[in-house]
């Protein structure tokens, strides 16, 4: 499916550092980063089990870091950016693979999202190993 080059408005989005923070000692998370090599997409995609109050999404990285600027796109038939602080340039050559990528997963991904607490490594490495490249 092609991929076409827009502006994306940038709402305000929160470091990692500040999302980390937020959760209660109770709660527990399971997280990795994506690399390209995983993806297809030049970059990081963070995924995560349910975090915070917000709904299912990912969090893109040109480079991984708990400080570094990200977007999110939300885990839905239709995913979009929810919030952004990457440069426009960086949104604007990322944002469409993102989406791409999650519509290819988003099953994959929405069970990780909402199950993945309970898994063994054993699981979670064949859930990343599952996960579909663009």
């Amino acid at each position: 499916m092609p991929t076409e080059q827009r502006n994306y408005e940038q709402a305000s989005e929160r470091t990692l550092r500040d999302e980390l923070a937020l959760i209660g000692d109770g709660d527990i998370v399971e997280m990795t980063n994506l690399q390209e090599e995983d993806t297809g997409i030049p970059g990081v995609i963070f995924i995560s089990t349910v975090m915070g109050s917000h709904g299912p999404r990912v969090k893109y990285f040109v480079k991984a870091g708990r400080d570094q600027p990200s977007c999110s796109i939300s885990i839905a038939g239709a995913p979009k950016i929810l919030a952004s602080s990457l440069a426009a340039r960086d949104l604007n050559r990322a944002a469409p693979a993102v989406i791409d990528w999650v519509r290819l997963n988003r099953a994959a991904l929405l069970r990780f999202w909402n199950e993945g607490e309970t898994w063994s490594i054993r699981d979670v490495t064949a859930f990343v190993d599952s996960l579909r490249k663009l």
